[in-house]
């Protein structure tokens, strides 16, 4: 990535990457070029920017015209953060968003039986999670808008069969899939520094039925096929510990903090904490509160750990897990 940009611009890259339309990237892409700073080191960035402006008004102008349109699923980010279920057929895709959740996906012995996304959400202690059941991913067949939605997404779930010998091939054969598509599975989110066209998104590899024997030979086969070594949750979902610390372990992936919020003179609210990405600010959380609060922001009375109770602060403080924060404008 060019040096000295600002976190502005890395703001607003980010909605490009998670916009689920040709307006939404013509309006983020439009305040990239605006906001980027201006040097040699950018020039390169600067060109690729006005070369996808120019296709996303294209793809805006045929999606106008167009008489047929292909299946779209566009989800709203709800809850602390999206994630997307990603596997072969009989991963167990399904079974994991049925033991988090109160969805109820069809799970089956046989393959194929998601046909279509479907989203959940999960809760873990005060905070809830979305999550995507998506449709299996084999050598011949992806849905065309699944690389949209892992593309989109804060973090991808690889589901990883544990007790089964095919799990390794078809789990490698998922990771080629979206590889070929420039969308590769990493330890962190975000554009390639290289190749503003490829995109990484933080994955988890949860291996289910973690407990069979041959489950680690079947990991570390997945490793010499892929050449990666991905972070690796086991689970055994008929046990409700291992199933609580999955909860848990999808949730610190996505690197929040929580954030209770309270009017002034009136009561905290603690049932419903708004979540911001960790080193967020107060300027996020008041963006995420309303935009006219952000935009008439005065100062903010925080309270919290290494500060002083009611402790007036600015726009630009870093904002930690748990702080109670009342927002005056």
């Amino acid at each position: 990535m060019p040096a000295n940009l600002t976190p502005q611009y890395q703001k607003a890259e980010n909605a490009y990457r998670r916009a689920q339309s040709a307006e939404e990237r013509i309006s983020c892409l439009e305040e990239m070029l605006a906001i980027i700073p201006k040097h040699k080191g950018t020039d390169k960035l600067q060109a690729d920017l006005r070369k996808r402006l120019k296709e996303a008004r294209i793809e805006c102008d045929t999606e106008k015209t167009s008489k047929k349109k292909k299946a779209s699923y566009r989800f709203p980010r709800q809850g602390a953060g999206q994630v997307v279920l990603v596997g072969g057929p009989n991963a167990g895709k399904s079974r994991v968003v049925d033991e988090l959740t109160n969805a109820t996906p069809e799970v089956t012995v046989y393959p194929f039986a998601t046909r279509e996304p479907l989203p959940a959400m999960m809760t873990w202690e005060d905070v809830t999670v979305q999550l995507i059941d998506t449709p299996p991913v084999t050598d011949t067949c992806i849905e065309p808008y699944l690389t949209g939605l892992v593309r989109a997404a804060d973090l991808a779930l690889l589901i990883f069969d544990g007790s089964n010998d095919d799990a390794p091939d078809d789990t490698a054969v998922v990771i080629e899939q979206f590889s070929q598509r420039k969308t590769l599975f990493s330890e962190h989110t975000g554009f390639d520094e290289e190749n503003f066209g490829i995109v990484h998104i933080r994955t988890l590899l949860v291996v289910t039925r973690a407990s069979d024997p041959d489950a680690d030979p079947r990991i570390s086969l997945l490793e010499e096929l892929t050449e990666r070594n991905f972070e690796v949750v086991r689970v055994e979902l008929d046990d409700p510990d291992s199933r609580e610390e999955l909860r848990e372990a999808i949730y610190r992936a996505l690197d929040v903090v929580r954030v209770y919020t309270k009017r002034p003179g009136k009561p905290a609210d603690f049932e419903a904490p708004f979540t911001v990405p960790r080193d967020g600010t107060i300027e996020d959380l008041a963006l995420q509160v309303h935009r006219e609060v952000a935009s008439n922001f005065k100062f903010a009375r925080i309270w919290g750990d290494g500060i002083h109770d009611g402790q007036s602060v600015g726009r630009d403080h870093v904002l930690s897990d748990k702080d109670l924060v009342e927002l005056h404008v």
